[in-house]
């Protein structure tokens, strides 16, 4: 059995003025041979980093296609795209004949002059490995799922889980799928419920959490004849036309994955407005962090995320408004970060550990950035080449400086990089443990380290770009209604 796996992953914010380029993309290039052996993949390379060990163990014999990966920011260059399709493409021909194609992919990309770039890369790759070979994807939840990427492929999986935590585990299952139909298995069909909404859907919300945990057990159970389900959340500000929360299904008898698909489909609708976390002013999440707590069993600092700074949605993570008013304040014992600006960690580093300097940072890209925030600041830590944990995988974050300014500590960074896990601080000084409040840009991947350290979780308005009423987000695209831009949105099973 011969399998080609190649990877190519973004997440693109339609509504904000960060281009990715081809640059972006190559800085995250893991050319053919190039993927670490170690036990940790690199973020973006799960399934290649999991098909490696499975070819290790004689299952197959695995050709190695490039794998590129961005940091989520705007709308992909024409460039960018086509370039890193041929490149995937010259090495899948020069890899023919094979029996299986898998795509490690994010499903959520847009670029200039192609609104659905995976889908057409999945074409390509059909075109070009023929209707016989076996082609299994593995997308981020934050995705579209539609007709075109259905239609040019096998099997469809995306991660169950938000914060993401089973990239890998899903690659296992895009393995074990694709590898079973190469040796026989009939193709399973698919099924699609669209639920007309799009919203936030974090598993560590008690009502998801049992949603997902009903979808595992319909999956596990032997009896149950479906072959894989997948949640797709959609990406809030991806403004593409198939834009929303779906449920896709593949089972061999379709009439039961239908069911199913209608079944989870409509738990969802019902679950509209109940899921997202909701959001405190900056002042008022302060209060909140300031207020004393009774319970014992809970110490810890207070952890407030910011998602609407949030690189991980393509937002600069440049926001200085919730830092303003800590300063404002007079807040003492607090860390907050990763802020992203290269040009004054630039002057950390020529300054040294230690030194003492004015400084001005962040509040550069945007009106949603903010003011420039003014100090006289001490460099309290340092860090080439600073990383963090992301689920089972690691994601680089270029270099690193902590500043104190006050009773304020500050993360700042060379590559945009919300807050995953406490590596972002600890690498540079900061114990976050120590801290009365802790403000991390982040939607919801910080919750898997930081949740545990915690004596309470908040979430703050930031004032950053990512809108977080979803009902006022400015859609050109998406094909309406849509809840909540819509009051009315229909459900439906689509396929």
């Amino acid at each position: 059995m011969k399998c080609f796996v190649a990877g190519l992953l973004t997440e693109t914010n339609a509504f904000v003025n960060l281009p990715t380029s081809l640059e972006m993309f190559m800085r995250g290039h893991i050319p053919p041979g190039a993927c670490p052996d170690g036990e940790t993949p690199t973020v973006g390379a799960e399934l290649l980093w999991a098909a490696r060990r499975r070819a290790a163990k004689g299952e197959f014999e695995l050709i190695e296609g490039s794998c590129f990966r961005a940091t989520p920011a705007g709308i992909t260059s024409r460039e960018a795209y086509e370039t890193m399709r041929e490149r995937i493409l010259d090495e899948l021909r020069a890899a023919l004949p094979v029996d299986a194609v898998m795509l490690g992919l994010h499903g959520g990309m847009i670029a200039h002059g192609y609104p659905d770039p995976e889908g057409d890369l999945i074409a390509h790759v059909r075109a070009l490995a023929g209707k016989d070979c076996v082609i299994g994807v593995e997308f981020d939840p934050h995705c579209i799922v539609n007709d075109t990427r259905l239609n040019a492929s096998d099997v469809i999986v995306l991660y169950k889980e938000y914060p993401h935590t089973d990239m890998v585990e899903q690659a296992e299952r895009v393995i074990d799928l694709v590898t079973a139909m190469v040796k026989g298995m009939a193709r399973p069909r698919a099924s699609l419920f669209d639920c007309r909404q799009i919203d936030s859907y974090p598993t560590t919300a008690p009502a998801m959490r049992a949603l997902v945990d009903r979808a595992k057990a319909i999956e596990a159970d032997p009896d149950s004849g479906i072959v894989s389900i997948s949640i797709v959340h959609g990406f809030i500000y991806g403004d593409t036309p198939d834009l929303s929360t779906r449920v896709l299904v593949y089972a061999h008898d379709k009439a039961r994955g239908e069911s199913v698909a209608r079944e989870l489909g409509e738990a969802l609708v019902a679950l509209r407005g109940q899921t997202a976390s909701p959001l405190l002013s900056i002042d008022a999440a302060i209060d909140a962090g300031l207020a004393p707590t009774d319970d014992a069993a809970k110490p810890g600092p207070v952890v407030i995320a910011d998602p609407t700074d949030n690189s991980g949605g393509g937002a600069p993570s440049d926001n200085t408004d919730v830092l303003a008013r800590l300063i404002a304040r007079g807040v003492q014992n607090v860390a907050t970060g990763p802020l992203w600006d290269p040009g004054a960690v630039q002057l950390c580093f020529d300054a040294g550990l230690g030194a003492v300097l004015p400084l001005r940072i962040g509040g550069k890209v945007a009106p949603t950035s903010g003011q420039p925030i003014d100090g006289v600041v001490e460099v309290i830590g340092l860090k080439r080449g600073a990383w963090q944990r992301f689920g089972p995988s690691r994601v680089e974050c270029g270099d690193a400086a902590a500043i104190r300014l006050g009773g304020i500590e500050i993360v700042l960074t060379t590559q945009r990089a919300q807050a995953f896990s406490l590596e972002a601080f600890e690498q540079v000084g900061i114990d976050p443990r120590a801290k009365r409040m802790v403000f991390v840009k982040s939607v919801n991947h910080f919750h898997a380290h930081f949740a545990p350290i915690a004596s309470r979780v908040l979430y703050v308005d930031g004032l950053g770009p990512l809108q977080r009423d979803y009902s006022k987000v400015a859609y050109q695209n998406v094909r309406r209604p849509l809840w909540p831009v819509d009051a009315e949105a229909a459900p439906a099973l689509i396929r």
